[in-house]
């Protein structure tokens, strides 16, 4: 009978037999996307804190709405994307969506987080006070429970079937929850001041240099979220198939340790 260590390879051995290239987190798409940031950051801080004039009423403070509001807007991109790809995965079951919408919750975790802690410093010098259980403000921290909700689900041990349906399911509620965020300020007294950028007769409540500035910030922001859901992706997708890897070295020592030797021969293992 053979020994356990005999014919056990250690896993750096496994890995350099294979003719595959070294993957790494960054791709040709997250480099260029990269590149094309750097300006358009530049371009942005410039624009939101300098460049732009301060407001008549809120003086220098209003230029935390250039960081705020397209905050906002990244956090419900990244909760719509995670709760429509956790959809098609119900529909499809194939691993790239439901890759998607994880990846997609875990930057919306960290943008619902900024929205918070940049909305309190925001609310300090125009409420007074840091926090207050205001009603926009209570349904986006539910929603940062949602979101903390799901990441949890995804670290309990279960098949990739079952994770993927458990965590799909918490990924739809995303979009009610939403909902109630962007209505609150309508639907109950609210502190917080209704939309900025456009009322119902579609006329900007801003305008010049400052409009301008608040509109180029949205579209720095989704280039910038752009980035990091194609990065976030990849690394998922390497995480996956180092876990697969592993799985399979796993076996494989353990079939070496004494399974050949026993059952496969008829006999329970010596």
């Amino acid at each position: 009978m053979t020994t356990p260590t005999e014919h056990r390879a250690p896993v750096q051995d496994a890995t350099a037999a294979t003719d595959e290239p070294t993957a790494t987190s960054g791709s040709r798409t997250t480099r260029v996307l990269g590149i094309i940031l750097f300006p358009v950051l530049a371009l942005w801080a410039y624009l939101a804190f300098v460049g732009s004039p301060a407001d008549v009423n809120q003086g220098e403070v209003v230029r935390l709405l250039y960081v705020h509001v397209p905050i906002v807007v990244l956090a419900y991109t990244a909760c719509f994307i995670s709760a429509i790809a956790s959809g098609v995965w119900l529909w499809k079951r194939t691993q790239w969506w439901d890759l998607v919408a994880a990846s997609a919750a875990e930057i919306g975790t960290v943008m619902v987080a900024a929205t918070l802690v940049v909305g309190s410093i925001y609310g300090r010098p125009t409420w007074g006070v840091y926090w207050t259980w205001d009603a926009r403000l209570t349904a986006t921290a539910m929603l940062m429970l949602l979101l903390l909700g799901y990441l949890a689900v995804r670290r309990i041990p279960a098949s990739t079937e079952v994770r993927g349906r458990r965590s799909a399911i918490v990924a739809l509620l995303f979009v009610p929850n939403i909902i109630v965020v962007n209505q609150s300020v309508t639907w109950w007294r609210s502190l917080h001041q209704d939309p900025t950028l456009f009322r119902l007769n579609l006329s900007p409540e801003i305008e010049g240099l400052m409009f301008f500035t608040l509109v180029y910030s949205f579209a720095a922001g989704l280039l910038f979220f752009a980035w990091l859901l194609v990065h976030r992706f990849r690394v998922a997708y390497l995480q996956d198939q180092v876990d697969a890897l592993g799985l399979d070295l796993a076996l494989e020592e353990r079939r070496e340790e004494g399974w050949d030797d026993g059952w496969t021969t008829g006999g329970a293992p010596s």
